[in-house]
C-alpha cells in the first residue's frame, strides 16, 4: 500500500539553519496494517506522515502509495490524492471553531459538488459511527476535547479513505479519552483501513490491534 524508498528530507536546504528531518528512510506498509511510529518530538515522525499525505516533498527518494508516485505530484493533483485517499487526524484537530460540528465534518466534500442528499447520507453515517449525533448542530468551540477529537475523526473519514494518518492523536487527552480513541481505531482497523499513528504515548506500544511499532530517532528509522 505504502512505500518510502531511500527518503531524505532536509528543511531549509542550502541554508545555514537547514535541518535534516529524515535520513535514508525505507519503509513498506501493507494494506490494512496498523503501524505506530514511536519517537521523541522532533524525531521525524510527523515528517513521514506529511510525505505520505503529499503535504511535503522529499529532498531525495520517492513515496509510492497504491502504485502512485505521490512524491512527484504537483499541488493540484496532490490535493485530489489526499481528498480521495487520505484521512488525517491532527494533534490540535484543526477544526474551525465558528462552524458547527456538521459543517466541519463535511468540509472535505465541498470540492466534489455532490448532491445534498448524498452529503447528508455521508454525514449521517460518520456522525453515528463516531457517536457525535447529539452534537451535530452545535458549534465546535463549545465541545469538550474528546468531542472535538471525534469530530476530527469523523471529518477524516467522511470520504471513506483507504489510509488514516494520526499525528500525536492523544496528546491533548486524558487516559480515559485516549482509550476511547483507541477503541475507534479498533473499529477502523475492522473496516480494513491502513493506519499510521505517530506518537510517544505508551498506551499504543502494546496494543493487540498494532501490527508493528517502529522507532525513529533523529531522523533514522531503527
Amino acid at each position: 500500500m505504502i512505500e518510502l524508498k531511500n527518503i531524505t528530507k532536509i528543511y531549509e536546504e542550502s541554508k545555514e539553519n537547514s535541518v535534516t528531518a529524515l535520513k535514508n528512510i525505507n519503509l513498506t506498509v501493507k494494506d490494512g496494517e496498523v503501524i505506530v511510529l514511536r519517537g521523541a518530538s522532533g524525531s521525524g515522525k510527523s515528517t513521514i506522515l506529511s510525505l505520505i499525505a503529499s503535504l511535503a516533498k522529499p529532498t531525495s527518494g520517492e513515496v509510492v502509495v497504491d502504485g502512485l508516485r505521490v512524491s512527484k505530484l504537483v499541488d493540484s493533483f496532490a490535493s485530489a490524492y489526499r481528498r480521495d485517499n487520505i484521512g488525517i487526524i491532527f494533534q490540535k484537530y484543526n477544526l474551525i471553531p465558528s462552524l458547527s460540528v456538521s459543517e466541519n465534518i463535511i468540509l472535505p466534500l465541498v470540492p466534489l459538488n455532490l448532491h445534498v442528499k448524498e452529503v447528508e447520507a455521508k454525514l449521517e453515517s460518520v456522525l453515528e459511527k463516531f457517536h457525535i449525533v447529539h452534537r451535530a448542530y452545535g458549534l465546535v468551540k463549545n465541545l469538550s476535547g474528546g468531542e472535538q477529537q471525534r469530530v476530527a475523526i469523523a471529518r477524516a473519514n467522511i470520504n471513506n479513505p483507504k489510509i488514516i494518518l494520526a499525528d500525536e492523536p492523544t496528546a491533548n487527552l486524558d487516559e480515559k479519552l485516549s482509550l476511547h480513541f483507541i477503541e475507534m481505531l479498533r473499529e477502523l482497523k475492522r473496516d480494513g483501513k491502513t493506519i499510521i499513528v505517530a506518537t510517544h504515548d505508551p498506551l499504543f506500544f502494546d496494543l493487540d490491534i498494532v501490527d508493528r511499532v517502529l522507532e525513529i530517532n533523529h531522523g533514522v528509522l531503527l
